[in-house]
């Protein structure tokens, strides 16, 4: 700019971006002895991680090993030479099998991060060559709120219809007790604990404290950036990069009392979330809006707008357009607020459990529901004609939303006349009669359910298989036999809920080399620019081999760029610059 703007501040690293890359990036830049500021547009730090489930798949990793389970070093390149295909980039993936178990082990050894390990995760294809059952993910440790002090305000919440009155429960063993605590004794003992735990914490705090889930990740790395030293400004917004002839110099930035310019001697690195709330990207790189004209409803924050991708475009980078999907498809449900606003649900794991099918408005179905949400949703993509919406219908019985509940709607005993107010929850006495109140062929919908149950009440899915992988088996309900994931729906009445195309996130991002430099069209790096988390392109190629793909990539790159960006040589020295004392660079604002 020609004009020197007010409140200019300088610092080594600039990070855009506070969800797991962004806050990884800014705590290893900041330990190797940087001055780090982090600016996140939102009003709260944690991004799309603070509402996410959290998992991280990095193979080799140190709490497997201390476990002692090893496994071949072939068997997880040949597995995701597998599923990736032509899309498998060595360079990427070795970076990242390399890197992740060393980030794991240097964030336990000075974050407050602490890491469990995923025994039980199977990948998501099983059937596949070199596939695990289990071992390959890890998540972050429960963590105690209270420690954040006075960030714990500035922190993202999670979303309230994945709570319990705003307890969080984790998938696993912990919501496997709060399913089954009315048939079994331990069970119960455990949701006892979990209750009185949480009652403690709405005495003491007004709010539940055991955070758990990417609530738990984010919040250990907010606190780590907060002993660090890290610089956190919420409600800013990168407006453009600062430029000179030696690389990237810093950004102007908009904040709720104006323009800010911030110069960094090092670096930028980007991590905004990548572009699920963008129509404009929307509508040129995800094809059920372009070619059905079906909305995209992304169960990730509202400000993940695609900010990094303009700003990297902007300074000479270029969107990677070779994906083989360019977002991290997720059936996902709208679920009225009391407010009229609309909260998207994403669907990720009761699809799993027997007694469920998912149909399309010709009353049959399409795909195997104890799939992966990905794959789940390519199978819908696929089964509807070009120009008809992309939607499909949950169906299950009175005995499914007692025991395991649907989408927003939670099991016996809670209520759910709400929900069938609302229209969320449609209920028919017979299948005839669901069909009718969701606008499903009602031939269709009752041929479909006739031909399913001859089969399930064997424990069987001929057309589709569910139950064939232990990823799926995991996802069902181990009381059910012989299949955990098949059950008949035979019992009146029916209950339906209605999802559409949406996503965790996206994948599409700038092109960036295996040390998460941005690349321009040349295949050069642009100096001093990082981007990392969904504003990168994808290194699984838009594919979706194990949950956990998108949070591990994001550490494990956001690790390394910090520790890069914090040596690289320094930019053209900072002009119009005011510097202030080490007291105010270190507040948190």
């Amino acid at each position: 700019m020609s004009a020197a703007l007010p409140h200019a501040v300088e610092c080594d690293v600039l990070v855009i971006g506070s969800g797991a890359g962004g806050l990884a990036a800014a705590v290893t830049a900041a330990s190797a002895g940087a001055r780090v500021i982090l600016i996140e547009k939102a009003a709260q730090f944690g991004g799309t991680t603070a509402w996410s489930g959290g998992w991280m798949w990095i193979p080799g990793n140190p709490q497997a090993a201390a476990a002692g389970v090893a496994e071949k070093p072939g068997d997880v390149r040949t597995y995701l030479r597998s599923i990736l295909g032509k899309n498998y980039s060595e360079s990427k993936i070795e970076a990242y099998l390399a890197a992740g178990p060393q980030m794991l082990a240097w964030m336990e050894a000075h974050t407050a991060l602490r890491f469990q390990p995923g025994s039980r995760n199977a990948d998501f294809y099983g059937n596949n060559p070199g596939a695990a059952t289990g071992w390959r993910s890890v998540t972050a440790a429960p963590f105690n709120g209270a420690r954040l002090g006075r960030n714990l305000s500035r922190l993202r919440q999670p979303l309230p219809e994945m709570t319990l009155w705003g307890m969080e429960i984790a998938p696993g063993p912990d919501l496997t007790n709060f399913l089954t605590c009315t048939t079994s004794f331990p069970a119960m003992l455990h949701v006892l604990k979990r209750l009185g735990q949480y009652g403690g914490d709405l005495l003491r705090h007004g709010q539940a404290m055991h955070f758990m889930n990417g609530h738990a990740l984010a919040a250990a790395l907010l606190l780590s950036a907060q002993e660090k030293g890290v610089t956190l400004w919420h409600s800013s917004a990168a407006h453009h990069l600062l430029h000179s002839s030696t690389g990237i110099t810093g950004a102007v930035i908009e904040r709720p009392n104006g323009q800010h310019k911030i110069l960094a001697r090092r670096g930028v690195i980007l991590a905004t979330g990548g572009f699920p709330h963008n129509p404009m990207r929307q509508a040129a790189l995800l094809p059920h809006v372009t070619r059905n004209g079906t909305p995209h409803h992304s169960a990730a924050p509202s400000e993940n707008t695609g900010d990094g991708l303009k700003l990297g475009e902007a300074s000479g980078g270029y969107i990677d357009s070779s994906l083989v999907d360019n977002a991290a498809w997720a059936p996902v449900s709208l679920v009225p607020q009391r407010d009229c606003s609309v909260c998207h649900f994403p669907h990720l794991m009761e699809r799993g459990k027997p007694g469920l099918i998912a149909v399309t408005a010709s009353g049959r179905r399409f795909a195997n529901e104890s799939g992966p949400y990905h794959g789940f949703m390519r199978a819908l993509f696929a089964a509807v004609p070009a120009g008809e919406t992309a939607e499909a219908w949950l169906i299950v019985d009175s005995r499914f939303l007692r025991r395991y509940g649907l989408g927003a709607v939670k099991p016996w005993p809670f209520p759910h006349r709400y929900w069938l107010a609302s229209g969320y929850l449609r209920q028919g006495r017979t299948m005839r009669d669901l069909a009718h109140a969701c606008g499903i062929d009602p031939d269709g919908l009752t041929q479909e359910v006739e031909s399913y149950n001859r089969h399930a009440v064997k424990g069987e899915d001929p057309v589709f298989g569910r139950g064939s992988t232990p990823y799926e088996r995991g996802q069902g309900d181990a009381r059910q036999h012989p299949n955990p994931c098949v059950a008949p729906l035979n019992k009146g009445p029916f209950f339906a809920v209605r999802i559409v195309p949406g996503s965790l996130g996206t994948f599409a991002g700038l092109a960036t080399d295996a040390s998460a430099r941005v690349l321009d069209n040349s295949g050069t790096p642009i100096r001093s620019l990082f981007a990392v988390g969904n504003d990168a392109s994808s290194i699984m190629g838009g594919h979706y081999p194990s949950g956990g793909i998108t949070l591990g990539p994001a550490l494990t790159f956001g690790w390394l760029a910090g520790r890069l960006c914090a040596t690289t040589p320094q930019t053209d020295t900072p002009t119009e610059t005011t510097k202030t004392d080490h007291d105010v660079s270190l507040a948190i604002t």
